[in-house]
Protein backbone atom coordinates (compact mmCIF):
# COMPACT_ATOMS: atom_id res chain seq x y z
CA UNK A 1 0.00 0.00 0.00
CA UNK A 2 1.15 3.55 -0.71
CA UNK A 3 0.52 5.95 2.15
CA UNK A 4 1.01 9.73 2.06
CA UNK A 5 1.99 11.16 5.46
CA UNK A 6 2.25 14.84 6.31
CA UNK A 7 4.74 15.70 9.04
CA UNK A 8 7.25 12.89 8.44
CA UNK A 9 10.12 14.96 9.86
CA UNK A 10 8.05 15.49 13.00
CA UNK A 11 7.98 13.36 16.12
CA UNK A 12 4.89 11.22 15.47
CA UNK A 13 5.10 11.30 11.67
CA UNK A 14 8.66 9.96 11.76
CA UNK A 15 7.68 7.02 13.97
CA UNK A 16 4.60 6.22 11.88
CA UNK A 17 6.55 6.34 8.62
CA UNK A 18 9.24 4.06 10.05
CA UNK A 19 6.66 1.54 11.26
CA UNK A 20 4.85 1.45 7.91
CA UNK A 21 8.13 1.18 6.00
CA UNK A 22 9.20 -1.71 8.24
CA UNK A 23 5.87 -3.36 7.40
CA UNK A 24 6.71 -3.13 3.69
CA UNK A 25 4.51 -0.20 2.68
CA UNK A 26 5.54 2.64 0.39
CA UNK A 27 5.53 6.04 2.09
CA UNK A 28 5.65 9.50 0.59
CA UNK A 29 6.34 12.11 3.23
CA UNK A 30 5.58 15.82 3.27
CA UNK A 31 7.08 18.27 5.75
CA UNK A 32 7.57 22.03 5.95
CA UNK A 33 10.77 21.73 8.05
CA UNK A 34 9.71 24.81 10.02
CA UNK A 35 11.95 26.26 12.74
CA UNK A 36 9.42 25.93 15.59
CA UNK A 37 12.17 23.83 17.14
CA UNK A 38 15.68 22.74 16.13
CA UNK A 39 15.51 21.84 12.44
CA UNK A 40 18.55 19.58 12.84
CA UNK A 41 16.40 17.11 14.76
CA UNK A 42 13.88 17.07 11.90
CA UNK A 43 16.68 16.63 9.37
CA UNK A 44 18.07 13.69 11.36
CA UNK A 45 14.66 12.00 11.38
CA UNK A 46 14.26 12.42 7.62
CA UNK A 47 17.79 11.17 7.05
CA UNK A 48 16.92 7.90 8.80
CA UNK A 49 13.76 7.50 6.73
CA UNK A 50 15.63 8.16 3.49
CA UNK A 51 17.62 4.99 4.13
CA UNK A 52 14.50 3.07 3.06
CA UNK A 53 14.26 2.74 -0.74
CA UNK A 54 10.45 2.90 -0.60
CA UNK A 55 10.49 6.34 1.10
CA UNK A 56 10.34 9.64 -0.76
CA UNK A 57 9.54 13.08 0.56
CA UNK A 58 8.58 16.59 -0.42
CA UNK A 59 9.75 19.45 1.77
CA UNK A 60 7.22 22.29 1.55
CA UNK A 61 4.56 23.99 3.66
CA UNK A 62 0.99 22.74 3.79
CA UNK A 63 -0.09 26.24 2.79
CA UNK A 64 1.75 25.76 -0.53
CA UNK A 65 -1.32 24.23 -2.11
CA UNK A 66 0.09 23.75 -5.61
CA UNK A 67 3.08 21.78 -4.30
CA UNK A 68 0.94 19.71 -1.96
CA UNK A 69 -1.61 18.82 -4.65
CA UNK A 70 1.17 17.85 -7.09
CA UNK A 71 2.90 15.68 -4.47
CA UNK A 72 -0.29 13.80 -3.57
CA UNK A 73 -1.22 13.34 -7.24
CA UNK A 74 2.23 11.94 -8.03
CA UNK A 75 2.18 9.56 -5.05
CA UNK A 76 -1.33 8.22 -5.84
CA UNK A 77 -1.82 6.99 -2.26
CA UNK A 78 -4.48 4.64 -0.98
CA UNK A 79 -4.56 6.56 2.30
CA UNK A 80 -3.41 9.92 3.64
CA UNK A 81 -2.38 10.37 7.27
CA UNK A 82 -2.34 14.07 8.13
CA UNK A 83 -0.08 14.68 11.13
CA UNK A 84 1.62 17.96 10.22
CA UNK A 85 0.42 20.86 12.35
CA UNK A 86 1.51 23.80 14.38
CA UNK A 87 1.62 22.24 17.83
CA UNK A 88 1.93 23.62 21.33
CA UNK A 89 -0.68 24.99 23.73
CA UNK A 90 1.45 27.80 25.15
CA UNK A 91 2.93 28.85 21.80
CA UNK A 92 -0.60 29.35 20.45
CA UNK A 93 -1.20 32.17 22.91
CA UNK A 94 1.66 34.23 21.48
CA UNK A 95 1.51 33.17 17.81
CA UNK A 96 -2.14 32.39 16.97
CA UNK A 97 -1.85 33.20 13.25
CA UNK A 98 0.60 30.33 12.76
CA UNK A 99 -2.20 27.99 13.84
CA UNK A 100 -4.64 29.43 11.31
CA UNK A 101 -2.10 29.02 8.50
CA UNK A 102 -0.98 25.47 9.30
CA UNK A 103 -3.94 23.92 11.11
CA UNK A 104 -6.87 25.48 9.27
CA UNK A 105 -5.64 26.40 5.79
CA UNK A 106 -3.11 23.57 5.66
CA UNK A 107 -5.65 20.98 6.79
CA UNK A 108 -8.18 22.21 4.23
CA UNK A 109 -5.57 21.72 1.50
CA UNK A 110 -4.99 18.14 2.66
CA UNK A 111 -8.73 17.45 2.69
CA UNK A 112 -9.02 18.82 -0.85
CA UNK A 113 -6.14 16.59 -1.98
CA UNK A 114 -7.93 13.57 -0.51
CA UNK A 115 -11.10 14.51 -2.39
CA UNK A 116 -9.31 15.05 -5.70
CA UNK A 117 -7.41 11.77 -5.49
CA UNK A 118 -10.40 9.83 -4.11
CA UNK A 119 -8.31 8.16 -1.43
CA UNK A 120 -9.83 5.21 0.36
CA UNK A 121 -9.24 6.75 3.80
CA UNK A 122 -8.08 10.12 5.17
CA UNK A 123 -6.84 10.05 8.76
CA UNK A 124 -6.21 13.30 10.63
CA UNK A 125 -4.62 14.14 13.96
CA UNK A 126 -6.70 15.89 16.57
CA UNK A 127 -5.81 16.22 20.26
CA UNK A 128 -7.04 15.46 23.76
CA UNK A 129 -6.95 19.24 24.26
CA UNK A 130 -10.33 19.45 22.48
CA UNK A 131 -11.93 18.12 25.69
CA UNK A 132 -11.00 21.47 27.23
CA UNK A 133 -12.87 22.23 30.45
CA UNK A 134 -14.58 18.82 30.57
CA UNK A 135 -14.16 17.17 33.97
CA UNK A 136 -16.01 13.87 33.46
CA UNK A 137 -13.15 11.38 33.04
CA UNK A 138 -12.03 9.21 31.43
CA UNK A 139 -12.80 11.25 28.33
CA UNK A 140 -14.98 9.47 25.78
CA UNK A 141 -15.37 10.31 22.10
CA UNK A 142 -19.10 10.97 22.42
CA UNK A 143 -18.75 13.62 25.11
CA UNK A 144 -19.72 17.15 24.17
CA UNK A 145 -16.55 19.16 23.43
CA UNK A 146 -17.36 22.85 23.20
CA UNK A 147 -15.14 24.42 25.87
CA UNK A 148 -11.63 24.46 24.40
CA UNK A 149 -9.10 26.26 26.63
CA UNK A 150 -6.39 27.12 24.08
CA UNK A 151 -6.32 28.45 20.55
CA UNK A 152 -4.40 25.34 19.51
CA UNK A 153 -7.26 23.16 20.77
CA UNK A 154 -9.80 25.40 19.03
CA UNK A 155 -8.11 24.91 15.65
CA UNK A 156 -8.09 21.15 16.17
CA UNK A 157 -11.79 21.13 17.08
CA UNK A 158 -12.38 23.18 13.92
CA UNK A 159 -10.54 20.47 11.96
CA UNK A 160 -12.94 17.86 13.33
CA UNK A 161 -15.95 19.91 12.19
CA UNK A 162 -14.39 20.69 8.80
CA UNK A 163 -13.64 17.02 8.25
CA UNK A 164 -17.19 15.99 9.17
CA UNK A 165 -18.70 18.35 6.62
CA UNK A 166 -16.16 17.18 4.00
CA UNK A 167 -17.01 13.54 4.62
CA UNK A 168 -20.73 14.30 4.40
CA UNK A 169 -20.56 16.42 1.24
CA UNK A 170 -17.92 14.50 -0.71
CA UNK A 171 -18.11 11.00 0.75
CA UNK A 172 -14.42 10.94 1.72
CA UNK A 173 -14.02 8.45 4.61
CA UNK A 174 -12.30 10.33 7.45
CA UNK A 175 -11.04 9.23 10.86
CA UNK A 176 -9.70 11.71 13.39
CA UNK A 177 -7.66 10.59 16.38
CA UNK A 178 -7.36 12.46 19.65
CA UNK A 179 -3.83 11.99 20.98
CA UNK A 180 -3.10 11.98 24.72
CA UNK A 181 0.31 13.38 25.81
CA UNK A 182 2.60 11.48 23.46
CA UNK A 183 6.21 10.93 24.54
CA UNK A 184 9.21 8.81 23.64
CA UNK A 185 12.52 8.77 21.70
CA UNK A 186 12.98 11.47 19.06
CA UNK A 187 10.49 13.65 20.95
CA UNK A 188 10.04 17.39 20.48
CA UNK A 189 12.38 19.69 22.46
CA UNK A 190 9.41 21.81 23.62
CA UNK A 191 7.73 18.89 25.38
CA UNK A 192 8.03 18.29 29.11
CA UNK A 193 10.04 15.05 29.05
CA UNK A 194 12.68 16.52 26.75
CA UNK A 195 12.87 19.82 28.64
CA UNK A 196 13.02 18.14 32.05
CA UNK A 197 15.72 15.68 31.00
CA UNK A 198 17.86 18.40 29.45
CA UNK A 199 17.51 20.72 32.44
CA UNK A 200 18.20 18.06 35.09
CA UNK A 201 21.38 16.96 33.32
CA UNK A 202 22.50 20.60 33.11
CA UNK A 203 21.73 21.26 36.77
CA UNK A 204 19.04 23.78 35.85
CA UNK A 205 15.61 24.21 37.42
CA UNK A 206 12.49 22.74 35.84
CA UNK A 207 9.18 24.64 35.82
CA UNK A 208 6.33 22.58 37.28
CA UNK A 209 2.95 24.16 36.62
CA UNK A 210 -0.07 24.17 38.94
CA UNK A 211 2.40 23.37 41.74
CA UNK A 212 2.59 19.80 40.50
CA UNK A 213 -1.14 19.10 40.72
CA UNK A 214 -1.27 17.89 37.12
CA UNK A 215 -2.36 14.52 35.73
CA UNK A 216 -1.77 13.21 32.21
CA UNK A 217 -2.51 10.08 30.21
CA UNK A 218 1.05 9.59 28.95
CA UNK A 219 1.04 7.60 25.70
CA UNK A 220 4.22 6.02 24.38
CA UNK A 221 4.86 6.99 20.77
CA UNK A 222 5.41 3.48 19.42
CA UNK A 223 2.08 2.39 20.90
CA UNK A 224 0.42 5.42 19.34
CA UNK A 225 1.70 4.84 15.80
CA UNK A 226 0.82 1.15 15.99
CA UNK A 227 -2.75 2.25 16.75
CA UNK A 228 -2.73 4.66 13.79
CA UNK A 229 -1.43 1.95 11.45
CA UNK A 230 -4.24 -0.37 12.53
CA UNK A 231 -6.85 2.37 12.10
CA UNK A 232 -5.86 2.79 8.42
CA UNK A 233 -7.84 -0.38 7.72
CA UNK A 234 -10.76 0.61 9.98
CA UNK A 235 -12.45 2.73 7.31
CA UNK A 236 -15.69 4.45 8.37
CA UNK A 237 -18.45 2.94 6.20
CA UNK A 238 -20.69 5.03 3.92
CA UNK A 239 -24.08 5.93 5.30
CA UNK A 240 -25.90 3.86 2.67
CA UNK A 241 -26.37 0.20 3.51
CA UNK A 242 -25.33 0.30 7.17
CA UNK A 243 -26.85 -2.51 9.21
CA UNK A 244 -27.77 -2.12 12.90
CA UNK A 245 -26.21 -5.50 13.56
CA UNK A 246 -22.85 -4.11 12.45
CA UNK A 247 -22.91 -1.28 15.01
CA UNK A 248 -19.93 -1.06 17.36
CA UNK A 249 -20.52 -0.30 21.02
CA UNK A 250 -19.74 3.32 21.84
CA UNK A 251 -18.90 4.15 18.24
CA UNK A 252 -18.51 7.83 17.35
CA UNK A 253 -19.44 7.07 13.72
CA UNK A 254 -21.53 9.90 12.31
CA UNK A 255 -25.10 9.05 11.24
CA UNK A 256 -24.74 11.31 8.19
CA UNK A 257 -21.13 10.82 7.05
CA UNK A 258 -18.31 8.24 6.82
CA UNK A 259 -16.58 9.98 9.74
CA UNK A 260 -15.50 9.04 13.24
CA UNK A 261 -13.17 10.23 15.98
CA UNK A 262 -11.06 7.85 18.08
CA UNK A 263 -9.11 8.40 21.30
CA UNK A 264 -5.56 7.07 21.37
CA UNK A 265 -4.33 7.04 24.95
CA UNK A 266 -2.85 4.72 27.55
CA UNK A 267 -6.09 4.67 29.58
CA UNK A 268 -4.12 5.55 32.72
CA UNK A 269 -4.06 8.87 34.60
CA UNK A 270 -0.51 9.54 35.89
CA UNK A 271 0.50 12.27 38.33
CA UNK A 272 3.06 14.66 36.85
CA UNK A 273 5.21 14.44 40.00
CA UNK A 274 5.41 10.65 39.59
CA UNK A 275 6.52 11.21 35.99
CA UNK A 276 9.27 13.56 37.20
CA UNK A 277 10.31 11.01 39.84
CA UNK A 278 10.75 8.45 37.04
CA UNK A 279 12.99 10.84 35.08
CA UNK A 280 15.11 11.47 38.18
CA UNK A 281 15.50 7.74 38.79
CA UNK A 282 16.62 7.12 35.21
CA UNK A 283 19.13 9.97 35.32
CA UNK A 284 20.32 9.22 38.85
CA UNK A 285 20.05 12.90 39.62
CA UNK A 286 17.40 15.00 41.41
CA UNK A 287 15.60 17.85 39.71
CA UNK A 288 15.70 21.43 40.95
CA UNK A 289 11.97 22.06 41.14
CA UNK A 290 10.40 25.46 40.47
CA UNK A 291 6.71 25.21 41.33
CA UNK A 292 4.52 27.65 39.42
CA UNK A 293 0.87 28.59 38.91
CA UNK A 294 -1.19 27.06 36.10
CA UNK A 295 -0.39 28.42 32.66
CA UNK A 296 -3.16 30.07 30.60
CA UNK A 297 -4.80 27.61 28.23
CA UNK A 298 -3.64 24.53 30.11
CA UNK A 299 -5.83 21.94 31.85
CA UNK A 300 -5.09 20.10 35.12
CA UNK A 301 -5.90 16.58 33.93
CA UNK A 302 -6.46 14.36 30.89
CA UNK A 303 -7.40 10.68 30.83
CA UNK A 304 -8.56 8.62 27.85
CA UNK A 305 -11.19 5.97 27.46
CA UNK A 306 -9.54 4.01 24.64
CA UNK A 307 -12.23 1.34 24.48
CA UNK A 308 -13.38 2.31 20.99
CA UNK A 309 -9.85 1.95 19.64
CA UNK A 310 -9.68 -1.55 21.08
CA UNK A 311 -13.07 -2.52 19.67
CA UNK A 312 -12.10 -1.25 16.21
CA UNK A 313 -8.58 -2.71 16.07
CA UNK A 314 -8.19 -5.25 18.87
CA UNK A 315 -5.37 -3.10 20.28
CA UNK A 316 -4.79 -0.49 22.92
CA UNK A 317 -1.59 1.25 24.10
CA UNK A 318 -0.02 -0.44 27.09
CA UNK A 319 3.55 0.76 27.72
CA UNK A 320 3.97 1.61 31.42
CA UNK A 321 5.18 5.19 31.79
CA UNK A 322 8.35 4.35 33.74
CA UNK A 323 9.47 2.01 30.96
CA UNK A 324 8.68 4.65 28.34
CA UNK A 325 10.64 7.29 30.25
CA UNK A 326 13.61 4.93 30.50
CA UNK A 327 13.59 4.39 26.73
CA UNK A 328 13.49 8.14 26.11
CA UNK A 329 16.34 8.85 28.53
CA UNK A 330 18.46 6.12 26.92
CA UNK A 331 17.84 7.69 23.49
CA UNK A 332 18.52 11.22 24.74
CA UNK A 333 21.80 10.32 26.37
CA UNK A 334 22.94 8.52 23.24
CA UNK A 335 21.75 11.16 20.75
CA UNK A 336 23.09 14.10 22.72
CA UNK A 337 26.18 12.42 24.16
CA UNK A 338 29.01 14.94 24.56
CA UNK A 339 31.75 14.67 21.96
CA UNK A 340 34.82 12.87 23.22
Amino acid sequence: MTIFITGTAGFIGFHLAKLLLDQGHTVHGYDGMTDYYDVRLKQARHALLRQYPQFTATEALLEDDATLQAAVAAARPSAIVHLAAQAGVRYSIEHPRAYIDANIIGSFNVMEAARRQQVAHLLMASTSSVYGANTDMPFGENQKCDTQMSFYAATKKANEAMAHSWAHIHGVPITLFRFFTVYGPWGRPDMALFKFTKAILAGEAIDIYNHGDMWRDFTYVEDLVRAIALLIDAVPPPTEGRQPAQAIEGDSLSPVAPWRVVNIGNSDKVRLLDYIDAIEQCLGKPAIRNYMDMQPGDVPATWADAGLLQRLTGYRPQTEFREGVRRFVDWYQQHYAPAR
